[in-house]
């Protein structure tokens, strides 16, 4: 008899270990899905990752994206971290991604989260470079172009704009970004000499905007090198039909206000 209560007692008692194990497992993982719902801010994730909460689904927290790179670059986020936990990202002010020709973070990923139809690195959007203009030396008078000399796609991601001298003020040398060419790899983030870094990478989805399909840039099209219809600025002329919900004005008034 006094064996039966023993036994009943002990299976009472693993039983409420393996309950108090369970709540305690629901626990951590209600807080992992929390830190993950909380991570703020642009993340830089590794080339030809998926964009958000796909990228979240798909990766499997492995680390071999992380094992992969040769430089050192990839990390994966602990609790507390900007990115989800267990997620892999980078920091281009401490190690940008030096873009790898034959992506080797990419081939390691066995879920896809890293798109595996990535293969030429110039294509990857990790981000996209933004200058704070305030801060810039080059953009303050200084010549600078430290982050031109390092870009991998120089003259394609970022050029060189030459303001020539005027009167009372020198020639600039003014770093742009050509957002549709930049990876968003940070290697000017990297290199930037300022204390805190004037050109950062950003969100290209928040950072870039769009004109809008009821804006017309007749100026930039090949074929739309033709005057107004009825413009008394441009006399008479051949005229042609606007694209449709094309606009030549900022509002719905011609030219005379009418």
């Amino acid at each position: 008899m006094t064996e039966k209560k023993t036994s009943r007692r002990d299976f009472v008692t693993r039983s409420v270990q393996l309950g108090a194990a369970g709540v305690g497992a629901g626990l951590l993982w209600n807080l992992f899905l929390q830190q993950s719902a909380q991570a703020r801010g642009f993340i830089p994730r590794p080339p030809g990752a998926l964009e958000g909460k796909d990228f979240d689904t798909a990766c499997t927290k492995c680390g071999l994206c992380v094992r992969a790179c040769p430089y050192e670059t990839l990390k994966l986020a602990k609790f507390g971290d900007i990115a989800a936990p267990g997620t892999p990202y980078f920091e281009p002010r401490e190690i940008p991604c030096y873009m790898c020709r034959d992506l080797p973070c990419v081939k390691a990923c066995p879920s896809g989260a890293l798109d595996p139809n990535l293969t030429d690195i110039t294509k990857a959007k990790m981000g996209v470079a933004a200058i704070d203009h305030s801060t810039c030396l080059s953009w303050q008078g200084l010549r600078c172009e430290i982050c031109y000399r390092d870009c991998p796609e120089q003259n394609k991601a970022i050029i060189i704009d030459t303001q020539p001298r005027q009167i009372s003020k020198h020639g600039m040398f003014l770093p742009v970004i050509q957002p549709d060419q930049c990876t968003g790899c940070g290697l000017c983030v990297h290199s930037c000499p300022t204390a805190v870094p004037c050109i950062n990478i950003v969100d290209p989805d928040k950072f870039i905007g769009k004109i809008g399909d009821h804006y017309r840039l007749g100026w930039k099209e090949a074929d739309d090198a033709r005057p107004i219809p009825n413009s008394p600025m441009l006399g008479e002329g051949p005229t042609h039909e606007l694209p449709p919900g094309g606009l030549d004005y900022l509002n719905s008034e011609g030219p005379n206000g009418k």
